[in-house]
């Protein structure tokens, strides 16, 4: 039987549907004014920045009492700080008294900040210190209460990552991350004296859609004739590159993961030629240490695979040849920021740190042998996809993510090289901003396993 599901009112380009989806064709398509149209991105902003949980920082770039970050997160400038009593605490960076932006340097440590305009001064926790010609206000302390600086409605914290939301109706935090949690918690394991971002952020402006950068980072279709000239140089150093036996996950909630044991090295866990024979040791000596400490399962399953993980929206952790983390920030619907922090393991040796920093800048650092090949690629769609705006033919102006739609129908785990996490992101996107979709033919009874460890136990690797 052959389910025909009609266009959703919601969304939509002239009241068409922005995603195509059709299982006796096995056709995915997006309609590409998803990522050009102006009245789209506002939609995004509004229903996903504005309406779910958003990834801010690590508590580990504020260590000390008075430490603070400013960022814009959802358009929304932010002071990101720990309290004198060692709280993390997160404010909108406006003076309560005008608006004016109050903290205006990107970091530092204080306990008070002053707005430059008429010196209103604010404690690290937020409360208002000082007024100048106070005697001309009300001696009423509900009055300084009510001027205290606006902290935002939701944070949590899961293992040192601080997330926050715009609203206060969100579920728990670990309910919105469901199995993403674990992915986050075993990052949080490799080190036997935890971990810590190193000081110091890249930061770099992307002229493409955000979208694009999900895409880019959950297609394992595109490494190795987008990134020929490092998958050359891998194979010279004498390590095989390979496809087999990698996998993509939809861990629900718009969460993706693309699990990775043939592309390359990792510090520690992983070793190849061009590591050297000194951390060829340590890696043994590093995989006998997580043995002793969480156990042979728990330690095969953070050394034995690499690991891209995305949290929707914001979220990506590579897990690579060194462990980064990556933000988004939506600029515009043709402009995106991102951010990137190393993510390490606290006290590590100097020669570890040093081959983790030159490993991690020869391919996901900005100016790396991957990081400007994928910047090329999502710049080069969004230049691309003006092309076919207002075309004579519509049909022209859709993209295509059909690879693997007959391997998922058949109810099989999908490869990393198809198109299935970029598949379980755009139905989530299209639910929450309410985009109208259009699906054909009957979807998989199965919707996928939640990860790896689940597939495994239920036998479908």
């Amino acid at each position: 039987m052959t389910q025909q599901t009609p266009v959703r009112p919601l969304g939509g380009v002239d009241g068409g549907a922005l995603i195509d989806e059709d299982w006796e064709a096995y056709r995915f398509r997006v309609h590409r004014s998803a990522y050009r149209d102006p009245g789209v991105f506002r939609d995004e902003i509004a229903k996903i920045w504005g309406h779910t949980w958003l990834y801010l920082g690590h508590e580990t770039e504020i260590p000390n009492a008075g430490d603070f970050k400013t960022r814009t997160l959802g358009g929304r400038p932010l002071i990101f700080c720990r309290d004198s009593d060692g709280e993390v605490k997160v404010f909108l960076n406006a003076c309560t008294h005008r608006g004016t932006i109050l903290c205006r340097h990107n970091e530092g440590n204080t306990k008070f900040f002053q707005c430059f305009y008429h010196a209103w001064a604010f404690s690290n926790s937020g409360d208002l210190a000082a007024l100048p010609g106070d005697e001309s206000y009300p001696d009423d302390p509900g009055f300084r209460e009510s001027m205290r600086l606006r902290q935002v409605p939701r944070l949590q914290i899961h293992e040192g990552f601080v997330f926050i939301a715009f609203t206060p109706d969100v579920p728990d935090l670990l309910t919105h991350l469901g199995p993403a949690a674990h992915y986050m918690s075993l990052t949080a394991k490799i080190g036997p004296h935890g971990m810590q971002t190193l000081p110091g952020v890249q930061l770099y402006s992307v002229k493409g859609n955000w979208k694009l950068a999900v895409e880019n980072a959950m297609d394992g279709y595109h490494f190795a004739p987008t990134h020929n000239t490092f998958v050359g140089y891998l194979r010279e150093t004498g390590f095989a590159v390979t496809d087999d036996d990698q996998y993509a996950y939809d861990l629900g909630g718009g969460h993706g993961l693309l699990v990775l044991t043939g592309h390359n090295g990792r510090i520690g866990m992983v070793w190849e030629p061009r590591f050297g024979d000194e951390e060829k040791a340590r890696t043994v000596a590093k995989r006998n240490e997580m043995i002793a400490r969480l156990g042979p399962e728990p330690a095969a399953e953070i050394a034995d695979a690499s690991r891209i993980l995305f949290v929707f929206p914001n979220l990506l952790l590579f897990d690579l040849e060194a462990l980064t983390i990556r933000q988004l920030e939506p600029v515009a619907p043709d402009r995106t920021d991102v951010r990137a922090w190393q993510f390490v393991e606290t006290g590590e040796p100097e020669s570890v740190r040093a081959l983790r920093i030159k490993t991690m800048v020869s391919f996901v650092g900005p100016g790396g042998l991957a990081t400007p090949d994928d910047i090329e690629a999502y710049e080069a769609v969004q230049r691309g996809i003006v092309a076919t705006a207002d075309s004579a033919d519509p049909a022209h102006d859709w993209s295509d993510m059909s690879r693997g739609m007959a391997n998922e129908k058949q109810g099989n785990q999908g490869r990393s090289i198809d198109e299935g996490a970029m598949r379980s992101f755009w139905r989530h996107w299209a639910d929450r901003v309410g985009a109208a979709t259009a699906v054909a033919g009957d979807p998989p009874a199965d919707p996928g396993a939640p990860g790896p460890s689940a597939a495994l136990a239920s036998g479908k690797e």
